[in-house]
């Protein structure tokens, strides 16, 4: 949608979220989180597919088939979220429920210094309600079925898992809400 939406959402005292749609301005911070997270993943787990670092080019290239959702206090972005129309590749959607209007959750990257502190569910959270302006019936997502997924936390955040997968020799778990 051509709509600008701007959700509020208080945390901590320290903390205050506002969430807005990204600019090609922000390309090189959300790049920066990505690759953080993506090297703390790798120090956590060992070498995957989370390991992959992402370029600038790719962070601007996202915006143009995604809607690219950024959670900030003041300057500093603390989450970066992205929804898509267009399934991903490695989806099967015979495992999820029917709908006219999916959206796909296709990232969702938290800064690494304050994972654990409830911003990743309010991400999620803002992403529900873009899903509902946009119109979207329901969100699908696919995560990595190993312990550097985050299928336990989609759970908690109210997803219901879909299905097991294994793809190109990945394991993945499908999740909806």
């Amino acid at each position: 949608g051509g709509s600008v939406m701007l959700v509020t959402i208080f945390v901590e005292p320290e903390v205050n979220l506002k969430f807005r749609d990204a600019t090609l301005d922000d390309v090189p911070l959300i790049a920066a989180l990505h690759n953080a997270a993506a090297g703390a993943l790798t120090a956590r787990f060992g070498v995957g597919h989370w390991s992959a670092l992402g370029s600038e080019r790719t962070a601007a290239l996202a915006q143009r088939h995604a809607r690219v959702r950024l959670g900030r206090d003041g300057k500093r972005v603390l989450t970066v979220l992205r929804l898509a129309t267009k399934k991903p590749w490695a989806i099967d959607v015979s495992y999820f429920t029917s709908v006219k209007r999916p959206l796909y959750l296709t990232g969702l990257v938290v800064a690494v210094t304050h994972q654990g502190q409830g911003l990743g569910r309010l991400a999620l959270e803002d992403a529900r309600i873009v899903a509902t302006d946009w119109p979207a019936d329901a969100i699908r997502l696919d995560a990595y079925d190993h312990a550097a997924g985050a299928g336990e936390f989609y759970l908690r955040c109210g997803y219901k898992e879909r299905g097991r997968v294994v793809y190109k020799g990945d394991p993945l778990a499908y999740y909806e809400l």
